[in-house]
This record gives C-alpha cells, sequence and structure tokens, in this order.
C-alpha cells in the first residue's frame, strides 16, 4: 500500500477570484453578444483573465523594480476604423522617474533579429509624434527583457531590424526601470546541520558503501562569501538565495551530515529575472504565473519588497560580490540630467 495522500495532496487549489469580474464579463459580452454559447462565453472570460502575458510580465517586472511611477495599457480600439491607416497605439505608456512619460511596444521573439515593417513602424512612429512621446521597444528575448529606443531600428532589404546583441548595448532597462545585474558570492548559501539518529540500512557494492540514517535537522546556518558563518543574514538577504541555482554539496561527521546549498563560481542573475524565482518560488510544482494577477496585487510578490536594498544589504554582508548597472552605448535625449551625468 502506497502513502496515504495528505490533505494538501488531495484538496483542488483554489483560485482567488479576479476584484474585475464584472468588467471581464461585459468585455466579452460586448465582444461575442449576448447570444453566445454559456461555456464560450466562461472560456473566453478565463482566457482574458489570464490576460496577455508579455505586457503583463513586462508591468510586473517596472513595478517591481521600484523606480516606476507609473504604468498602464493603453486600449487598442480605434475610432474612427480609418485611423488605423495611420496610428497604431502602443500597448503601454509609463512614466518613470527617470525619464516622464514614455510610450512601449511589447515584443516577444526568441530569433536573434527583432523586425518591423515600415508600415507598422510608420504607424507606431506617427502615433508616438501625435502624443509628443519617445516611444521605446520592450523585447523579450528567452527570458531576458531589454528595452530601448525605437530609433535603434535599422533598416535592411525591407523591414527595420535589430539584433539582441545591439538591443542588448543600448538598454535602457537599468536607467529607467532600476533593473541590475548581480552575483552571489561564492560559498554563500543556507547549510543543514542533520543530526544522526539511527543507522537503518547499510548497503555495500565493490568498494562503495551505502548507508541510510534516520536524522533531524539540528541547525540551520547561512554563509557569506567562501563559506564563512553569518549568524546575522537579514531577511531579505535569505530570500535571494532563491533566485540563484546553488549547488549542493555533502559531508559527513561521526554525528552529523552536513547538507550545503551554496553559490559556485559561476553565473550573474538579472534584476527581472530574479522575479521570476521569486514568485515561482511559493506557487505549485509545474504551475504558470498569472502576471495579471501579478501586478493587481498590492504587491508582485512579498517576499522582497525593495529589491535594491535587499541588494545593498546582502553586499554590505558579503552575500553578493558584484553589482552592476548599466548604461546605454547611446544616452537618449529624454533622460534627466541626473541620469545622463
Amino acid at each position: 500500500m502506497g502513502p496515504i495522500p495528505t490533505l494538501a495532496q488531495t484538496r483542488p487549489r483554489q483560485l482567488a477570484e479576479p476584484d474585475d469580474t464584472d468588467r471581464l464579463i461585459q468585455d466579452v459580452l460586448a465582444e461575442l453578444g449576448w447570444a453566445s454559447d454559456a461555456r464560450r462565453i466562461a472560456d473566453k472570460v478565463r482566457q482574458l483573465d489570464r490576460g496577455l502575458p508579455a505586457e503583463d510580465e513586462f508591468m510586473a517586472v517596472c513595478a517591481w523594480l521600484g523606480q516606476t511611477r507609473l504604468i498602464h495599457k493603453l486600449d487598442q480600439h480605434q475610432s474612427p476604423p480609418a485611423s488605423r491607416e495611420t496610428y497604431q497605439v502602443p500597448d503601454l505608456l509609463a512614466d518613470f522617474q527617470s525619464s516622464g512619460p514614455v510610450l512601449i511596444e511589447v515584443k516577444v521573439k526568441r530569433s536573434q533579429t527583432l523586425s518591423f515593417t515600415p508600415e507598422y513602424l510608420g504607424r507606431l512612429n506617427a502615433y508616438a509624434d501625435l502624443l509628443g512621446k519617445p516611444l521605446l521597444i520592450a523585447w523579450k528575448f528567452y527570458s531576458v527583457w531589454m528595452l530601448f529606443e525605437v530609433r535603434h531600428l535599422r533598416k535592411a532589404r525591407k523591414n527595420f531590424n535589430i539584433r539582441f546583441d545591439q538591443a542588448m548595448r543600448q538598454n535602457l532597462l537599468g536607467v529607467l526601470a532600476g533593473d541590475v545585474s548581480y552575483k552571489i558570492a561564492p560559498g554563500a548559501g543556507i547549510v543543514l546541520e542533520c543530526l544522526k539518529e539511527e543507522l537503518l540500512e547499510t548497503e555495500t557494492s565493490g568498494d562503495t558503501t551505502t548507508e541510510q540514517w534516520r536524522m533531524r535537522i539540528d541547525r540551520v546556518r547561512f554563509t557569506a562569501s567562501g563559506g564563512q558563518p553569518r549568524d546575522d543574514i537579514h531577511e531579505d538577504v535569505a530570500t535571494l538565495f532563491t533566485t540563484w541555482d546553488l549547488e549542493e554539496r555533502q559531508t559527513f561527521t561521526p554525528t552529523h551530515i552536513h547538507i550545503a546549498f551554496q553559490a559556485g563560481e559561476e553565473g550573474m542573475m538579472f534584476g527581472h529575472m530574479a522575479l521570476v524565482q521569486l514568485i515561482a518560488w511559493r506557487q505549485q510544482p509545474g504551475e504558470q504565473i498569472n502576471w495579471r494577477h501579478a501586478i493587481r496585487r498590492d504587491k508582485v510578490v512579498s517576499s522582497i519588497t525593495n529589491f535594491t536594498a535587499a541588494l545593498d544589504r546582502a553586499l554590505e554582508q558579503d552575500v553578493v560580490t558584484l553589482i552592476l548597472h548599466q548604461q546605454p552605448a547611446e544616452v537618449p535625449p529624454f533622460l534627466r540630467p541626473a541620469e545622463r551625468a
């Protein structure tokens, strides 16, 4: 007989009802009509509740990084219909502390080159010129976000293109939204000291002996750079370990087994990628992040509400060894003087 399922294993997860259900239903009925099948209406409401993942994720990233005063979606329904021949409304409007309001078109593409047709790009620029606001492109390449000025697109034979490396050189996500890259110090992490209580089984195969012990976690401790013990690790600093791919090592004494999860020599992490790890840490295995729900919460994630302060504290406590603040290769003219220095 297998293990008896626990209540947590058998009870289906209760999903929170969105706080704007009335608006979602209204939007669906406006699109499908009152005579539509009830199941189709319900499916469409659920689809809208999942949102537009790329736009919602980028909004969550900007809100969490801490330098965005406002970011919201722009309604794509244009009137009169003929205006679509001249104007294309971008996806977002954002007001950053270092720049003021900007327009943002969000794209997801895993190819090394992002491309726009002249017609589509012309309509986007026409709308930006109409409002007199800078137009930026937010590009998600696999798990990496970049934000750059539309002027860096270059005309190829037909379309306007930009390569991944060029977009990364002109990336504004740091100077505008507050994104950084950081490195957890080698040897920093968490150590579980497990007391051996009873030897359950010993198996020998050739020169190798395998033991099974019943153990009890006797102590949990944190380590800083080089594996040095630290008893004063701040809660937010400890949470940073959940954003890192820690290496597991085991050491043995006559009385204990020490299981260490610590950072290795390699690796860097972007702040916006850390947000994904922090949210995923609190979810069920395999569960997709609902970014629409994330941006509607009072806090995008509750574990670290001030990421910049957490990194600064981690640097002081020798848990983080490096924090990089990227500057674009060409500083845009709309940045405020303090950011252009």
